[in-house]
């Protein structure tokens, strides 16, 4: 089967979507299937990729959102679409590409709309109308055969509206890639504590929040470091907000194994953002042994289970559950567990029954 997948706001320094799409699509090619990713992009691309192929389509930026893109060309998408006559449609973006549902309905071809990110938990944070955020979700999962969410936390929005069609399919984390055993001491200040703040550096993050909680736990005479893996447009204003503090901003890291050593080797992981559906950071934190303290507004709780802590959105709380998670070296082996039980092959096979399709990895 041909499953055409769309997605907005995807860019070489983007994190979990992006990780998210390639392991996808990485598994649909391994169970038999033919993946077609089409993203936006500043010019036209066409390459093929162990996750598919891939096809780049001209699409603008989005003021204030520190590169991000989105496919706004209905005409030209629309002839893309109808060459590749696809026998599934994949969709993730909820603005621009709302449309493609009535397309694929009406060509009968069974279409499914993954919910990457909370409509009504956005609109809060900014300020905006709640009912704004409803009536888009009624449109949206009118439009689809299938809407997919990765957490109750993320579903939530569509189960209070009585959506009969909405699925729940947890993601998955690359449990080989992460682990333990990738620590590297030399990544460590010698007699420091070690934190990480992992994700990009945009408002809905809250990376803010994690600098503030390492000047609260300095405060308290603790030796900490916070090292920052990640970029976006709050970089500059973060920098300033850290000159005094033991922060190191490592900026986009794209080599996985300087990743992974990196997480293995913190002792604690900061998940900030109040609206996190999943939270790929924090799973990959938790594959590689370490606890993660995250905002208990968002879906980490339901991810970190008892690997970690979630607690209000102040930096004393954050303060407060470092010191506890440093006094638990039993909780490393305890998020590794936790890691297990999101493995890739299974979130694979969860979206592949999504769209009404078996495969066996292969």
């Amino acid at each position: 089967m041909r499953i055409v997948r769309l997605a907005n706001f995807v860019t070489p320094t983007s994190g979990g979507l992006r990780t998210a799409l390639r392991e996808l699509g990485t598994g649909y090619a391994a169970a038999g299937h033919e993946p077609v990713l089409i993203i936006p992009g500043p010019a036209e691309h066409d390459e093929r990729t162990e996750a598919g192929r891939i096809i780049t389509m001209p699409g603008p930026k989005v003021p204030g959102l520190g590169g991000y893109r989105v496919l706004t060309d209905r005409r030209r998408l629309r002839r893309l679409l109808e060459e590749l006559e696809p026998d599934r449609l994949e969709v993730s973006g909820r603005t621009t590409l709302r449309w493609t549902g009535a397309w694929a309905r009406s060509r009968g071809v069974r279409s499914m709309m993954v919910s990457h990110e909370s409509l009504s938990g956005l609109l809060r944070l900014y300020g905006g109308p709640a009912a704004l955020a409803d009536r888009l979700n009624r449109a949206s999962a009118s439009r689809f055969d299938t809407v997919v969410c990765t957490t109750g936390w993320a579903a939530a929005e569509f189960a209070r509206l009585g959506t009969a069609n909405l699925i729940r399919v947890p993601l998955g984390v690359d449990l080989e890639a992460f682990g333990p055993e990738r620590a590297d001491r030399r990544l460590r200040a010698p007699g420091r504590v070690l934190l990480v703040h992992c994700g990009r550096l945009s408002p809905e993050k809250r990376p803010d929040r994690s600098i503030r909680a390492l000047a609260e736990l300095h405060r308290r005479g603790l030796p900490v470091e916070l090292v920052v893996a990640g970029d976006g447009p709050l970089r500059p204003k973060l920098e300033r907000q850290a000159a005094h503090l033991a922060v190191r901003f490592l900026g986009h890291v794209t080599d996985r194994d300087r990743l992974a050593a990196l997480l293995a080797t913190a002792d604690v992981a900061l998940a900030p953002g109040p609206v996190e559906t999943f939270g790929l950071a924090a799973l990959e934190a938790l594959a590689s042994g370490t606890p993660v303290v995250a905002s208990r507004h968002s879906a980490l709780p339901e991810v970190i289970g008892p690997a970690g802590l979630a607690v209000d959105d102040d930096p004393a709380a954050y303060a407060d559950a470092v010191e506890l998670l440093l006094a638990e070296p039993s909780l490393r082996a305890a998020a590794r567990a936790q890691a297990e039980c999101h493995g890739w092959p299974a979130a694979v096979q969860g979206f592949l029954h999504a769209h009404g399709l078996t495969g066996a990895l292969r």
